[in-house]
């Protein structure tokens, strides 16, 4: 996982651009989506943190997003 406050945004480009990073997560909320999520693009810097994996966010204790994964959400929550 890596905090968004801890790099610069010409660092994260590059790791977008390599796939070092797939995913984006509120720490605060403990929810996970993807990088174009446009409720993630609302989120204060210092609360945004970024995945390589689903499955890194799902054993750090991260949820689905029930805008941009409408369907894992639900799933999710069914599971509850």
């Amino acid at each position: 996982m890596i905090q968004h406050t801890q790099i610069s945004d010409r660092e994260l480009q590059g790791l977008i651009k390599n796939q070092k990073v797939r995913f984006g997560g509120n720490s605060k909320l403990k929810i996970y989506g993807t990088l174009h999520c446009k409720s993630g693009k609302r989120m204060k810097k210092e609360n945004r943190v970024f995945f390589e994996s689903e499955q890194e966010a799902i054993e750090l204790g991260y949820r689905p997003c029930g805008s941009c994964m409408r369907q894992k959400y639900l799933k999710w929550k069914k599971s509850l």
